[in-house]
Parts: structure tokens; C-alpha cells; sequence
């Protein structure tokens, strides 16, 4: 154990976490290194539950800023956060709860003009928390072809009942768009991962009852649809992402 882990692993704020799973557990989740990409409504409360679940070395990929419209269900975002980067507002947030974690920022898109600058060797875990479809088939399959392990969120909009958030492996998804057009895109490319991973998804469909949403300044990297969403809902996504990597820890260990 390097004296910095040593260090955390000894602070207060670990009291809970070393009751529970002990201190040969948590000093492996404590080296675990974790690449979140998206920090929006779903990959924010991944992050945040990473760090305050132990793991001190996480990376953060966004190239967006925090719009207005993000208050009702991301993390980071709130009256005084708006405009700003927001891999660096939930830097900040993380560096907060665990002044002594390594957490980097970066402010860029993930598509097939950066993917290249990324290594996902370097990691432990990559989170998909990304919902344009052709970046998150690229993080995909180019994840599934590193050591990291992948844990992908699928669409998270149109959803209240959450007791009908899963996880399953992502060939075996069932009832969710962005899973099926994912598949219908790896498939038409014959491009498809080169290995089986999980993913957190959900079957409903609720619909959009209000009208049309007007442009508001946010960015959407060409999505096909803005689709209404809840905090609980993006939420319990995240909170699932970051427990698919918790408990693998605890099984691998």
C-alpha cells in the first residue's frame, strides 16, 4: 500500500466503508482506476458514488457545460454551477468530498477524431455514461477491445418507475431503443464488441406529455430527440453503474 492509500484508507471519512467490507477490500477498491464518460444525468451520480465509495483515481470526459435545463437531474448542477465545465464543477464537487483523490478532468467529446488521445488500457473500469449514438458505439467496441472492464448505461430518458431498472448483459437487453439501435448499428457495420458486457437499462417507455422543447442552449451533440427525464430515474442509473463496479471489485476479490 503506497502511503497515500495509506493515508485515505485511515481517514474518518472511510469509517463506514472499512466496516463493512474490511481493509483488504477496501484498499483494492482503493487502487481501482475508473474512466467516466458523460457526467451528465447519469454518469454524475456514478462518479460521486464512486469517490465517496472509495476510489481515489477517476477520470472525467465531458464536453459540455451546465445549462439550466440540467437542474432538474444532474449532480453538478445547480443555480450557481450554470455555464460552467462540467467536468471541472464536478471535479470540484469530488475533490470536496475526498480532498485526496486523483481526479482529472477532461473537457472533450469522445468520437473518432479523439478516441485515439484516449488509452482505456490505463484503467481498471470505463463507465458509458454517453447518449449520442455513434460516440457510444465507438466507446463501446474500443472499450470491449482494451483490458478495462465496461459497464454502459443504456437510455435513461422516459422513465419513472424504477423499479424496473436492471441490469443485464447488453445482447440480452430487452425493451430499450437505444440498446436495439445500438445492436442495429453494430450489426449493419459489422462491427460488433468483441465481448459480452453489462449494462444498466430499463423496458419503459414512458411518453413525452408536454409540447415540443424549443432549442435551450444546451448541447446535443446531434441527437435524434430531447426526451424528458427525473432525477430518480438518472439517478438510480449512475448509482447502479457505480455499484456494477464496487461489486465486481468484491467478486474479483
Amino acid at each position: 500500500m503506497h502511503n497515500s492509500q495509506f493515508k485515505m484508507i485511515e481517514n474518518p471519512r472511510f469509517n463506514r466503508l472499512k466496516l463493512l467490507l474490511g481493509d483488504d477490500v477496501l484498499n483494492c477498491v482503493m487502487s481501482k482506476r475508473v474512466i467516466v464518460f458523460g457526467v451528465g444525468g447519469v454518469g454524475s451520480w456514478c462518479a460521486e458514488s464512486l469517490v465517496r465509495s472509495g476510489i481515489c483515481d477517476i477520470t472525467l470526459v465531458d464536453a459540455d457545460k451546465v445549462c439550466v435545463t440540467n437542474i432538474n437531474r444532474q449532480l453538478l448542477a445547480t443555480t450557481s454551477t450554470i455555464d460552467g465545465v462540467k467536468v471541472e464543477v464536478m471535479k470540484r464537487r469530488l475533490l470536496d468530498i475526498n480532498p485526496d483523490a486523483q481526479v482529472t478532468a477532461l473537457e472533450k467529446r469522445y468520437d473518432e477524431s479523439t478516441a485515439s488521445r484516449f488509452n482505456l488500457n490505463d484503467y481498471d473500469y470505463v463507465i458509458d455514461a454517453i447518449d449520442t449514438l455513434a460516440d457510444k458505439a465507438l466507446l463501446i467496441r474500443n472499450a470491449c477491445d482494451s483490458s478495462a472492464t465496461l459497464f454502459a448505461s443504456m437510455g435513461a430518458a422516459l422513465k419513472t418507475d424504477s423499479s424496473r431498472i436492471s441490469v443485464a448483459e447488453f445482447w440480452k437487453v430487452q425493451g430499450c431503443p437505444l440498446a436495439a439501435a445500438l445492436r442495429r448499428r453494430f450489426k449493419r457495420s459489422g462491427q460488433s464488441p468483441s465481448r459480452k458486457f453489462k449494462c444498466v437499462y430499463s423496458d419503459e417507455i414512458f411518453p413525452n406529455r408536454g409540447g415540443d422543447v424549443e432549442a435551450d442552449g444546451s448541447m446535443t451533440f446531434n441527437k435524434v430527440a430531447i426526451n424528458g427525464t427525473l432525477a430518480h430515474t438518472t439517478a438510480i442509473f449512475g448509482l447502479k453503474l457505480a455499484e456494477l463496479v464496487i461489486t465486481d471489485v468484491l467478486k474479483r476479490k
